[in-house]
């Protein structure tokens, strides 16, 4: 693949995990501010990790498309390596 796009995946990358760092950061902080069981905390805490699940479904085939489709996942971890 082009080093544009491998440029562009670990971007996105990057982004991806900072954002959905700063979601769990914020619902955390929910948790220390609102009553127990609020519904603002329960549907944040529930949005951020659905928001990270998606997201690493997301950059797992981002990935695979960046470093050429390979035929498996060695052959991703070698070219990251090498």
């Amino acid at each position: 693949m082009t080093d544009e796009i491998l440029k562009a995946y670990k971007e996105v990358e990057l982004a991806v995990e900072r954002y959905t760092r700063l979601l769990q950061d914020h619902a955390q902080m929910l948790q220390n501010m609102e009553p127990p069981g609020s519904d603002k905390v329960v549907r944040m805490t529930q949005g951020s990790k659905a928001m990270r699940d998606s997201a690493m479904i997301y950059l797992s085939y981002a990935k695979y498309v960046a470093y050429g489709m390979p035929a498996s996942e060695e052959m991703i971890e070698d070219e990251i390596q090498g």
